[in-house]
Parts: structure tokens; C-alpha cells; sequence
């Protein structure tokens, strides 16, 4: 199995940017949970199968998808229920990622994990990074690229673990509260440190134009999907159970 190098934060940290950023210096491939959550959830994947037995019908459309928005509120007003749907989904989501990052015959592989250290995964990973920003930040990511109210906002923050002590858990802490230059800088460091032979041959100043570059293709991608507002970073979590 490949070393895999676990990218976590919270809600508004920026941790879909950066860690595509720090894929992007390695030259090492990137797998996303939630990606992997939705695949599990589609009808007849092993997720959907296992909440098929869970849940009522009510919880299902008519061509038989799993409707999410009726189960996130669920599981945000039922703390029971949010906890055997974790233990039914984030089984399978390790598993399945470890799969992927053995079928990658890479010597090193990236993983998104928004609920790493919730769901307990820090045994199936080398190393762990945690994108930190600042509550204030965070806030008014959330609410101008969500559209929602700042005591909206503040729920979503305080249904996750505090990012607090994700930081003082983590291997490696970026702080993505100012200037994307800056936070391009800390990844920088923190590349040579995970993978020394690959950075060492990538010049200081061709990692500066690739930040700037990269910058301005993820802001396009963003506003094209209109993700991303006032050139705010972006980071859209979407769990397992979501």
C-alpha cells in the first residue's frame, strides 16, 4: 500500500484548494472522500444498500436515490441516528480509499478526508495536515459563497469539531486565513518536507509562477460554477452522510 498523506480542516478552511495545490507541487495524485462517499451512495452501491436497511422509504425518491437534504436535517436533529449512519458509511469510505490509493501504484497518494480525525482514520495515514483559517474568515466564506445567514454559518461551524484541536492533532498546519501568495508559501515548505526528492528539482521562483497560475485557473473554475465570490477560496464539504 502507498503512503497516503491526509488533508483535513473544516468547513470554510479552504482544504479543496489547497489540497490540490500541494498535489500540484508533488506531482502525486489526490483522492477526495467525498467523492468516494457519493460513488457509495449512488443506488445499489454498497452505501446506499447499507442506509437501505436503515432508514425508512421516506428517505428515498422515486427512482430510488437517497435524498440527502432530508437526511442531512435528519441526522443534524438526531444525534443517534447521525452516529449509525457514520458507522455504516465511514467503514466503507476507508475502505474504498485505500482501494483507489492501492490501484494508483504510487508511492505516495494525497487524500481529502473532511472527517479524518472524527471518523478516527489517523492509523490509515502517514501523515496528517490540517488547513487551518480563523473563525471570522471562515464565517464570511461560508456565508458569501453559501448565501446563508451568520447564525447559519455559526451552526455549521460548531456541528464540527472545533478546527482547534484538528490543528494541535495534525503534522502539519496550513494557515489559509490571508493571502493565498502566503498560503502557497507554507505549502511550499511543507512539500519538501513530504516528499524532499521531487521538490528539491522544482526551482523557487517556477513555484512562485505555478502558485500565481494555478490561482488564477482555480478562480476561473470557481466562478464558472459559481462557487467562489470576491476571489474568496473555496472549500465545499460535502460528507459522507451529505
Amino acid at each position: 500500500m502507498p503512503e497516503i498523506i491526509g488533508i483535513t480542516g473544516g468547513i470554510g478552511s479552504g482544504k479543496s484548494r489547497v489540497s490540490q495545490y500541494l498535489a500540484e507541487l508533488g506531482g502525486w495524485p489526490l483522492l477526495n472522500v467525498d467523492q468516494i462517499c457519493r460513488q457509495l451512495l449512488m443506488p445499489q452501491a454498497p452505501g446506499w444498500l447499507a442506509l437501505k436497511e436503515l432508514l425508512t422509504a421516506d428517505f428515498f425518491t422515486a427512482t430510488g436515490e437517497l435524498d440527502r437534504k432530508r437526511l442531512r436535517e435528519a441526522i443534524f436533529a438526531d444525534a443517534a441516528l447521525r452516529q449509525q449512519v457514520d458507522g455504516l458509511l465511514h467503514p466503507l469510505a476507508k475502505q474504498e480509499m485505500v482501494a483507489q490509493a492501492t490501484r494508483l501504484a504510487a508511492p505516495l497518494v494525497l487524500a481529502e478526508i473532511p472527517l479524518l480525525f472524527e471518523a478516527g482514520w489517523q492509523d490509515s495515514v502517514s501523515q496528517t495536515v490540517v488547513v487551518y483559517a480563523g473563525e471570522a474568515v471562515r464565517l464570511r466564506r461560508i456565508m458569501e459563497r453559501d448565501q446563508v445567514s451568520e447564525e447559519q454559518a455559526r451552526r455549521a461551524i460548531a456541528a464540527q469539531m472545533p478546527l482547534e484541536d484538528k490543528a494541535r492533532l495534525a503534522d502539519y498546519v496550513i494557515d489559509n486565513s490571508a493571502a493565498w501568495e502566503s498560503t502557497c508559501a507554507q505549502l511550499r515548505q511543507v512539500a519538501k518536507k513530504i516528499y524532499p526528492s521531487t521538490c528539491s528539482t522544482i526551482g523557487w521562483g517556477k513555484q512562485k509562477d505555478a502558485c500565481r497560475s494555478y490561482s488564477a485557473a482555480f478562480s476561473l473554475i470557481a466562478i464558472k460554477q459559481g462557487t467562489m465570490h470576491n476571489n474568496d477560496h473555496l472549500s465545499y464539504q460535502y460528507r459522507c452522510q451529505r
